[in-house]
């Protein structure tokens, strides 16, 4: 049986200027994102795209939450299979082609950097990189390439 989880969100648009959206450039592309117990998340449009750059975008929500996605299916993993991380690291990079009227993501690549605390976990730290990729949702729920390029360190002993 699926079982189905719903995740409800409210954006609210702050950037009326006083003339609402009279012209392109009249009004300011911020909006708060809120879900009824997290903190607020300042939201704007990319610079590129008249945004406060000061503010969360949609593209780098989407990149953090495919790295997020990840980071949480991979800690789970390694839990279940003896793997012991102790730190993880992700500098994600999302790329996006703009179109004509639109445009879209054409990758998203994850660069984890994961420390454990054996070198004979290394291997098997790399290999479950590609079971998270399966096992992470949002991932499973976009139509580009989420590629990850994972760097494994064993933690030194003292």
């Amino acid at each position: 049986m699926t079982r189905l989880h719903t995740y409800p969100t409210v954006v609210t648009w702050t950037g009326d200027k006083g003339s609402g959206t009279s012209g392109y450039r009249d009004y300011a592309r911020d909006h708060e994102l809120s879900a009824g117990g997290p903190p607020v998340i300042p939201g704007s449009s990319d610079p590129a795209f008249r945004g406060d750059p000061s503010r969360w975008n949609p593209e780098q929500l989407l990149v953090g939450a495919l790295s997020q996605c990840h980071m949480l299916s991979y800690l789970h993993l390694c839990a279940v299979n003896g793997v012991v991380v102790t730190a993880y690291v992700d500098r994600a990079v999302g790329t996006m082609a703009e179109t004509a009227g639109g445009g879209h993501f054409t990758e998203v690549v994850l660069r984890p950097e994961v420390t454990v605390t054996a070198p004979e976990m290394a291997e098997k730290a790399a290999a479950l990189h590609a079971d998270a990729h399966r096992a992470c949702f949002i991932a499973s729920s976009v139509n580009f390439p989420v590629r990850h390029e994972p760097e494994i360190r064993v933690a030194a002993t003292s």
